[in-house]
Order: structure tokens, then C-alpha cells, then sequence
């Protein structure tokens, strides 16, 4: 009687489950980290990231137009390629 199939099925199962696996899962990047950490390269203060919506009124096919919501400030976040971030306090 040959048991292998299932003592095989019980490993792989055990290693996808394994906390070390759970542990290198990768957070996924959302628009409103990527805006924050930019805004905050280039001297701007963004203390916690609550939303990120794009506008799409003022946004073009070269240039996307963002408004940042973080804890202390509210921005407008212009990406264009190759380009440093254009950003604006909004009140």
C-alpha cells in the first residue's frame, strides 16, 4: 500500500502555509504611498497618506493630476515622465 501521494500533498501543503512564506509576502504599492513618498523627497511633509484620487478634469495622457490627502495637508500632485512631481497645497 503506497502512501505517497498523500504524505507528498501534506508537505507541499505545510511549506505554502509556513510562516516564513507568509512573512515574504510583498505589500502592494498603492497611488496614495507612491504620491507620499515622492511629495516627501522633494521637501513636503505628507505625516500619514489617507487617499489618493486621481483627476481626471485636469489629468492628460503625459500627465497625471492627483489629489493627495494625508493626516496634516491636502495636495495636488502632477506626475509628468522623467520629471520631478509638481505639487501644490490645496486649502
Amino acid at each position: 500500500m503506497r502512501k505517497t501521494p498523500g504524505i507528498l500533498l501534506l508537505a507541499i501543503a505545510a511549506v505554502l502555509f509556513s510562516p516564513q512564506v507568509r512573512a515574504q509576502q510583498v505589500a502592494v504599492e498603492t497611488p496614495q504611498t507612491m504620491l507620499s513618498a515622492q511629495i516627501r523627497t522633494q521637501g513636503f511633509t505628507c505625516d500619514k497618506a489617507l487617499g489618493a484620487t486621481r483627476d481626471r478634469k485636469r489629468s492628460r495622457p503625459d500627465r497625471a493630476v492627483w489629489v493627495l490627502k494625508c493626516s496634516n495637508a491636502t495636495y495636488r500632485v502632477t506626475r509628468a515622465p522623467d520629471m520631478a512631481a509638481k505639487v501644490k497645497p490645496l486649502p
